[in-house]
């Protein structure tokens, strides 16, 4: 076959079914080989390249996070996938009680506060997400039986959500100290700590010349394309204090802490979706 053509179902089931089976033990800590499973995985693919099966695995992480999964650490997810693999992934899901139980534990795993290494290893510049054509997908909003909310779920985890927001404060104190501003880095504050998550923030710091920097954490233990959830209260903090304001988002924070910094306005660095409202009697 070539390279090129549609992939068929039986090809599109095997490379779902060999994704759910890494997801799983990724999940769970269990070590494997990408390589190992790549190479049974083409043995049963009709000619596929493994850039082929890479990029389809990529696709799958796309849906996987559409329907509120975590994906495979190293596949970032890939937009416009097959309807085909929409639909695959579904059927796989729904039936899948292992994968639902690892990702269930792995979302409300507690966290302990982790110390910073170098600051070098830590800071990324901001991803982009890639949406590269394979097959423009004609998905639209669809009531699903295989929707879960687990990353809705780790963005409650309150104790994930403070052991970031420790790191991040040890990390701007450092920062500050690094440039010579000692007794403003006496100052950093934890402020959702002392005084309450109603802010809009959760770090108060300070740029090197004594300007505030008003810091939003958000903290997730997968990986750097994983949604994040805000509130209308941090939305109206970022556009009032937009100067002043900056998202910090911190990745991989149980294996390999890095983060990346989303200054000014959140509606000007994220597209928003709103997921939920706030509903009272009508009249």
């Amino acid at each position: 076959m070539a390279e090129g053509q549609h992939w068929s179902r039986e090809e599109v089931e095997a490379c779902v079914a060999d994704y759910m089976r890494m997801l799983t033990m990724e999940l769970n800590g269990q070590r494997y080989s990408k390589t190992g499973h790549a190479r049974a995985l083409l043995a049963q693919l009709d000619g596929r390249s493994r850039p082929s099966v890479e990029f389809k695995h990529c696709n799958i992480s796309a849906v996987m996070v559409a329907l509120g999964y975590p994906y495979i650490d190293g596949y970032k997810p890939r937009g416009n996938f097959q309807s085909l693999l929409l639909d695959v992934v579904e059927s796989h899901l729904q039936a899948n009680v292992a994968l639902q139980e690892a990702a269930q534990a792995a979302v409300l795993r507690p966290a302990v506060a982790a110390t910073p290494g170098d600051a070098s290893s830590i800071w990324v510049p901001p991803p982009r997400p890639q949406r590269i054509s394979e097959e423009r997908a004609a998905y639209a909003p669809r009531f699903s039986a295989a929707r879960r909310d687990y990353l809705a779920q780790e963005s409650r985890n309150r104790s994930l959500g403070r052991a970031g927001e420790l790191f991040v404060a040890e990390l701007e104190t450092r920062r500050l100290h690094s440039a010579g501003r000692k007794r403003l880095a006496e100052r950093v504050e934890h402020v959702a700590a002392t005084k309450g998550d109603g802010l809009g923030y959760d770090i108060l710091s300070f740029e090197d010349d004594g300007r505030e920097r008003l810091i939003e954490v958000k903290t997730t233990a997968f990986g750097e394309l994983t949604p994040f959830y805000v509130t209308r209260n941090e939305l109206a903090r970022s556009e009032a204090d937009a100067d002043q304001y900056h998202l910090y988002r911190l990745f991989d924070f149980r294996d390999h802490p890095r983060l990346f910094d989303l200054p000014g306005s959140i509606s000007v660095r994220c597209q928003l979706e709103p997921v939920s409202y706030l509903a009272r009697l009508a009249g």
